[in-house]
């Protein structure tokens, strides 16, 4: 048994100054001995309410009824407390309040660690003690990912598998296959969709109601960590998708909790997320943001989750997300930029990487708001990493287009990595992308059968070589044809296929190339892993880049074909004479290519350099380039006794401002260096 939980001084004050950041330790249920009993101590914050009691089974749901179920209301600003003999795991309760106006009201526990199955709603006594955790080295070794391999597969748990009755894969199910197929896969890290308790199974878990309670619609709380801690001992790392922007209104919940808003703000122009009929956090009470960032850590300390990948933040940054002319309310400025949602993500942000040095925290943020992964205590809001939303729906619009199309939409491609750089960028391709008749990402490629596997793997290909962190949603792996559906698992009969098998191996192949070439991932955040070879050859629709790794001379070569037309031999300028070898063709018969030049541009295959000056270098190479291709080539290593001799790019002459095609207002222009006749 516990001590007692009792609040002290220090616990009052600090939660109404929103600084007890571990306040999920007391709030709530918590099994104790106090003075040689045995009960629960409950605590609740309720400023507004007239009585509290503690509702259950075995008062017939009225915490009035009897003697010795009422709270205790301590200090002056609306915490309340309890003691209650003889409860114990497992008994349901909700707090019984009665508000200013005399009406009673049922309320789940804000800070309850479990909840009963839905579609019932009352609270569990639960605890979290007991599991024996195997992660210690883990945990030991992990560091900053800002410049090591961070390759996500995003999963809902309730769809990735499901029996064949149609009942939901527990916790500990999905621990037995998951983790050692993310591994195997050649995945780095899995990204869960929210798993804090929520009534509707069709909100995926962004509808909240219980943000410290594992639903309880795939098990036990233990079950939750066995997952996690399998996930480690396989070298996966877990992230959980959080939701600190709004939450369900459904009557047991946060809404009206004491009978007038608490969690939301009182103005509804503030409050009302109408686009989606939920509730946004009330940004300006100290006792809410402490709530929320308490709730942050309490899923990393409880349930050891490496880090959060953070909901909708420009619904939190603007008071006008999605809502018409006079249906929001300015800043004290006048703007329209939510200031307290900012301050609440800087502390937030602070108070994670100070706990959880190592902790990842990725914000879904799509407006371009400045320094989201500028340190807080710099002025930024602190994120280690941001969704790169626009990167994911340029690329998307340009493979949408049937190839001969594309070369009038060239600045797709090219536009992007004019600000790949401004913050610690992630690329998404997740569930938002394949739902709500927006199609599956094979579904969205043109063309026939075999062309649409072809642009998928292109897709990918381009993916993983563009700068910045990678994420899929699951599914897209073995190319799901039909967009996601929420009601049944993924269709993993498609793997009985070939193009379908072959697809998930070319997958594999590249997830482990990623984690092999250090080019991919040491310089993500910097200009220098990065440069252009060629982005002109729009009227073929050809781009040509390199990337680059911290050691002199670690680079690799891609050429992406976005067109059906084959080059049975594309010149490339390289940085320096040698052999070049082919580490990936995507055209490959292995991954369900039609081979092309297949013996030319074998996997493998090493191409010499010809003292030819392309692309403004003294050497270059012919590389076969399939249609609807990506080719990865690397310089072969040479002897101690070779000489290295390394070419530079376009050397400066004079500069001259080009407008690459797809320029947008207010972006800067690149700089072009002509070379001297």
């Amino acid at each position: 048994m516990k001590r007692s939980i009792k609040l002290n001084a220090d616990d009052i004050y600090q939660f109404h100054e929103g600084t007890w950041l571990e306040s999920y330790r007391k709030m709530g249920a918590h099994l104790t001995e106090e003075k040689g009993r045995s009960g629960v101590r409950f605590n609740v914050w309720a400023p507004n309410a007239r009585r509290m009691a503690i509702a259950s089974n075995c008062n017939s749901w009225n915490g009035f009824k009897e003697v010795g179920f009422e709270l205790e209301r301590i200090g002056q600003f609306g915490l309340w407390s309890g003691f209650l003999e003889g409860f114990k795991e497992g008994d349901l309760y909700k707090y019984d309040i009665e508000t200013k106006t005399g009406s009673r009201q049922l309320k789940a526990d804000p800070y309850a660690i479990k909840a009963e199955v839905r579609p019932r709603t009352a609270s569990v006594v639960g605890s979290l003690e007991g599991y024996e955790w195997q992660d210690k080295l883990w945990r030991r070794r992990q560091k900053p990912l800002f410049n090591q391999p961070l390759n996500i597969y995003e999963v809902h748990a309730g769809t990735w598998r499901r029996h064949a009755d149609g009942r939901l894969y527990t916790y500990e199910e999905l621990a037995e296959e998951l983790p050692a197929y993310a591994a195997d896969m050649g995945y780095t890290h899995i990204e869960l969709m929210p798993l804090a308790e929520h009534p509707y199974d069709r909100s995926w878990g962004y509808q909240g109601t219980g943000f410290y309670a594992a639903t309880s619609r795939y098990g036990e709380p233990q079950q939750l960590m066995a997952f996690v801690d399998r996930c480690h001992g396989l070298g996966i790392g877990v992230i959980l998708d959080w939701v600190p922007g709004h939450f369900a209104k459904d009557a047991p919940g946060l809404r009206q909790f004491d009978g007038s808003p608490l969690f939301e703000h009182a103005d509804p122009l503030i409050a009302e997320k109408e686009q989606w009929g939920t509730l946004a956090f009330d940004y300006e009470k100290p006792e809410v943001t402490g709530y929320l960032i308490s709730n942050a850590l309490f899923w990393m300390d409880a349930y050891h989750i490496d880090g959060l990948r953070v909901d909708a933040v420009t619904s939190m940054l603007f008071r006008d997300f999605d809502r018409p002319e006079g249906r929001w309310r300015p800043n004290r400025h006048g703007g329209r930029e939510n200031l307290e949602a900012a301050a609440f993500l800087r502390k937030l942000n602070a108070a994670v990487l100070d706990r959880f040095p190592n902790a990842l925290m990725m914000a879904e943020e799509s407006h371009a708001f400045p320094g989201v992964t500028t340190p807080a205590e710099q002025g930024g809001l602190g994120f280690t990493h941001k969704w790169n939303m626009g990167w994911m729906n340029d690329t998307l619009n340009y493979f949408a287009l049937p190839p001969e199309a594309r070369s009038g939409k060239h600045g797709l491609l090219t536009f992007p990595i004019w600000y790949a750089f401004d913050e610690r960028y992630a690329l998404p391709l997740s569930h938002d992308e394949v739902v709500h008749g927006k199609k599956s990402l094979l579904d969205k490629m043109p063309g026939s059968y075999e062309e649409k596997f072809a642009g998928l793997r292109l897709l990918f290909g381009y993916m993983m070589t563009h700068p910045g962190k990678k994420l899929l949603f699951m599914g897209g792996e073995f190319g799901q044809f039909i967009e996601w559906r929420d009601e049944a698992e993924l269709d993993w009969l498609l793997l009985a296929y070939e193009q379908h098998g072959k697809l998930q191996s070319y997958v594999r192949t590249l997830n482990r190339l990623y984690l092999e070439q250090r080019s991919l991932w040491q310089l993500d955040s910097s200009p220098k892993g990065f440069e252009w070879i060629d982005f002109r050859d729009e009227g073929q629709s050809v781009i040509v880049y390199r990337r680059k790794g911290r050691a002199n001379g670690e680079s690799l070569i891609v050429l992406c074909n976005f067109h059906t037309h084959a080059h049975a031999g594309y010149r490339v300028g390289v940085p320096s004479q040698g052999g070049y070898k082919i580490l990936l063709n995507s055209d490959s018969p292995s991954y369900g290519g039609a081979g092309f030049m297949e013996l030319a541009a074998a996997e493998g295959t090493v191409v010499g350099s010809e003292p030819v000056i392309w692309h403004g270098r003294k050497h270059s190479i012919e590389i076969p380039l399939p249609p609807l291709s990506v080719v990865i080539v690397k310089r072969e290593k040479e002897s101690r006794a070779s000489v290295r001799v390394e070419t530079e790019p376009l050397t400066l002459h004079k500069e001259a401002e080009l407008e690459l095609p797809g320029k947008r207002r207010g972006r800067q222009r690149e700089r072009i260096a002509t070379v001297e006749a």
